[in-house]
């Protein structure tokens, strides 16, 4: 069953933003991950508070993307980010639901 990342962060300190996007994009790839979509461009159907930023990266099993997140690779751009920024990191299973 593959898995979802579903995150939304609001940035607090830009400093870590340009090297988070060249170094973890192909990390990544390298646990089999895929990016489905990185925006900005929300619009906020329903709550009180619109992120910044949200994606959604999906992986092939949760092994692999706790692999990615766990790893010593990630642990520096994990650290940036969370010091840079407030955020929810969720890890959703890609379940077939049906009506």
């Amino acid at each position: 069953m593959s898995y979802l990342f579903i995150v939304e962060t609001n940035i607090t300190d830009p400093s870590w933003v340009n090297e988070y996007l060249l170094k973890v994009t192909p990390l990544v790839s390298r646990f089999g991950g895929k990016y489905l979509t990185r925006s900005s461009a929300i619009e906020l159907l329903e709550g009180t508070e619109k992120p910044q930023f949200s994606l959604v990266a999906q992986f092939p099993s949760k092994e692999d993307a706790l692999g990615f997140y766990n790893s010593e690779e990630y642990k520096p751009f994990k650290q940036a980010r969370q010091s840079g920024s407030a955020s929810k990191f969720l890890l959703v299973p890609v379940e077939n639901a049906t009506a």
